[in-house]
């Protein structure tokens, strides 16, 4: 029997378990079906890490691919440990990407937290496989960017205006961010198509890099070092630690959904 809780951060869910699974990309695929199984974008799997107040993260896609890292996914993780372990407030949470140290503060009910995770370096890479394909003018502000996991950013005029579902088929390789500035001049507006996953409602390292190349690119006040993020979900808030090194933090809630029993 394995039994997973299901929390979501900003409509971007997840389940996860700190029980042994067997063939997890499987059972990612089998347990994150919204209509054969409980439903969810990802599975991740909780464990103890090295020493006192650290945790390991593992994270299957929706579709069983394995993924680096998640930002929404690292926030519920450590909401999981939280409710295992009441008295703990700070994690270090050892991803496929690095890691990441968290911190877990009350929400507004008792089913949510506010978790503030330094999601480190943003750094440059080479555009995905088929880029060339969505036909973007040579003039609009583009960044492929990396937070442990690959992100292309693109700035539009309209995100509501966009097919980015057809989009993000052409570069399923990576998470694909469309951003317009607003809606004030802290701000910025973005929707999500994610790798192995599809269009969600929220992304969380896909917020820090639209964040940090909305910064770049001045989409918001050059002296912002806080971004508010908005997304079909709701909204994250950015923090530019060191606009030079590129560092940043994310800060978000996390919501506690149910917990299910099943056999595997």
């Amino acid at each position: 029997m394995i039994v997973l809780s299901k929390h979501h951060g900003l409509g971007n869910d997840f389940l996860v378990t700190s029980d042994p699974v067997r063939e997890p990309a499987a059972a990612a695929r089998a347990w994150c079906d919204r209509r054969r199984g409980v439903g969810a974008d990802g599975l991740l799997l909780l464990g103890d890490g090295p020493g006192a107040d650290e945790l390991t993260m593992v994270l299957y896609n929706a579709d069983g691919s394995r993924a680096e890292m998640s930002g929404n996914g690292i926030r519920c993780l450590a909401h999981a440990a939280q409710r295992r372990h009441p008295k703990a407030s700070r994690f270090l949470v050892h991803t496929d990407a690095g890691a990441r140290a968290v911190s877990v503060s009350p929400g507004t009910s008792a089913d949510e937290v506010w978790v503030e995770v330094a999601m480190g370096q943003v750094a440059p890479i080479a555009p995905p496989a088929n880029w060339a394909a969505l036909g973007t003018d040579p003039l609009r502000p583009v960044a492929h960017l990396s937070l442990g996991n690959p992100h292309a950013v693109v700035a539009v005029d309209d995100v509501a205006g966009v097919d980015l579902g057809a989009l993000g088929a052409l570069v399923p390789d990576v998470n694909l961010e469309i951003v317009e500035p607003g809606p004030d001049e802290a701000a910025v507006t973005m929707r999500v198509h994610e790798r192995g996953v599809g269009i969600t409602e929220a992304c969380g390292t896909g917020a820090c890099a639209t964040a940090w190349a909305a910064s770049q690119w001045g989409l918001v006040a050059r002296s912002a070092t806080e971004i508010t993020v908005h997304m079909p979900g709701g909204h994250a808030k950015v923090r530019i630690d060191s606009p030079g090194a590129g560092e940043i933090t994310l800060i978000g809630p996390a919501t506690y959904v149910a917990t299910v029993t099943l056999s595997w």
